[in-house]
């Protein structure tokens, strides 16, 4: 069973409203609006993506990769290390 069966209903809420997005960039390019709209409107959707795409990768690290060793210190594991440079890598 997938991993993303868990969140099933959360992601796919989040694909509904990015293809609300897209239709509505579809709108703006069909009624001629200014590209300062249309730019703004592509950005929106860009973001939306890159946030479905860490909330999944983000879960499918959890759920799929395991440590070779365990964190010392109290520094963060190795998962947690790749989850953090993901998130900042789609800021």
């Amino acid at each position: 069973m997938s991993h993303t069966i868990h969140d099933k209903q959360k992601l796919l809420n989040r694909v509904r409203r990015i293809r609300g997005q897209i239709d509505a960039i579809e709108r703006a390019l069909e009624e001629e609006k200014g590209c300062m709209d249309v730019l703004q409107q592509i950005t929106s959707c860009r973001g939306a993506m890159n946030g479905l795409l860490t909330v999944v990768l983000e879960d499918h690290i959890r759920t799929h990769l395991t440590d070779a060793e365990p964190a010392e210190d109290g520094e963060a594991n190795a998962r947690e290390q790749l989850i953090e440079v993901v998130r900042s890598y789609f800021r």
